[in-house]
């Protein structure tokens, strides 16, 4: 068993509009022995990298030292979307670049070519927190004919009670600090300071980071009232996992696995999507035996650990 570091040059990521590198790290853990395995694609979360799973803490080992000491019956690939903005929430997006395409094309082809995989949908899962937990369960719904199983921890989703409650509290900072302007926020952030260590910026960031994944940089609420601008936020729903998964029964009565979970204290709320995702893929058909939901103790910091449940659940339900 082993990590193999790649350079994957993404057709799809070249000439992105943020003039982000085409040019991608991936990190695909391969179990002992022979014989073909599932795969089991692991997205970060906003601000991540690939290579920070393999970051120390003191007296506690990495992600990537915990899938070794694991040793899942799968091969597990750490795929990386940094972005300038912070994240590109895994979709296609004229502002950012075609971070589903180079997901779903490239770097699944590349591992399927270049590792012993079991091929098809029935043996593929993508996990994720966060927006990584977003991008799993999205995926998992529009391509059932390359995901069949997905996890989601603290995953972005209905959008309505998690996103809109910031549009408010965006205005209010924004026009505070930077007399409205996002020009001005991107240049004091882009300043050298340091930066994501005080409450307004991871705000100011993630906000202006959606607007550009979901509807192409158009805000979704007024800068000088809060406001939603509803034909905007109908662009951002679209995306969002729980109305997808009402939409696509198709894909949610196929599914395989579906691991659910979320912090009960979970600072943005997202144990309400979680709760909501559930009843949302076992009213459009979901096999109540394929789904896995859990509210644990705790809130969104610190629960990459999670995915050390979530990889083994998927990788049982997506063998043979």
């Amino acid at each position: 068993m082993t990590w193999h570091e790649v350079e994957l040059d993404s057709p799809a990521l070249r000439g992105n509009p943020l003039g982000d590198p085409s040019r991608r790290p991936l990190f695909v853990w391969t179990p002992p022995g022979e014989g073909r395995h599932p795969a089991i694609y692991v997205l970060h979360a906003m601000t991540g990298q690939a290579r920070a799973w393999f970051n120390v803490s003191p007296f506690t080992p990495s992600f990537a030292e915990e899938i070794d000491a694991l040793a899942p019956e799968a091969i597990v690939v750490l795929v990386d979307g940094f972005t300038a903005l912070g994240g590109s929430q895994w979709i296609d997006s004229d502002r950012i670049g075609n971070y589903g395409r180079y997901l779903c094309e490239d770097v699944v082809g590349h591992v399927d070519a270049s590792f012993s995989t079991l091929a098809g949908p029935a043996h593929r899962g993508i996990a994720g927190k966060s927006s990584g937990g977003f991008g799993a369960a999205v995926w998992s719904l529009l391509r059932p004919d390359l995901f069949g199983g997905f996890a989601s921890h603290a995953g972005d989703g209905l959008f309505e009670v998690t996103f809109a409650s910031e549009f408010a509290p965006a205005a209010q900072a924004l026009r505070n600090r930077y007399g409205s302007s996002f020009d001005a926020f991107w240049a004091d952030f882009r300043s050298g300071r340091p930066v994501l260590d005080n409450r307004t910026d991871p705000l100011l960031q993630n906000v202006y980071a959606n607007a550009a994944a979901y509807s192409d940089g158009e805000l979704p609420f007024k800068l000088d009232t809060g406001e939603i601008v509803r034909d905007v936020f109908e662009r951002w729903l679209a995306w969002d996992p729980v109305r997808l998964a009402r939409e696509h029964a198709d894909a949610a009565s196929a599914l395989r696995a579906a691991w659910i979970d979320a912090g009960r204290n979970d600072e943005y709320r997202l144990d309400l999507a979680a709760v909501a995702l559930r009843d949302a893929l076992l009213a459009a058909g979901a096999p109540p035996g394929a789904v896995h939901f859990e509210l644990f103790d705790g809130g969104h910091r610190g629960i990459n650990r999670r995915l050390l449940q979530s990889v083994p659940f998927l990788a049982a339900r997506l063998a043979g």
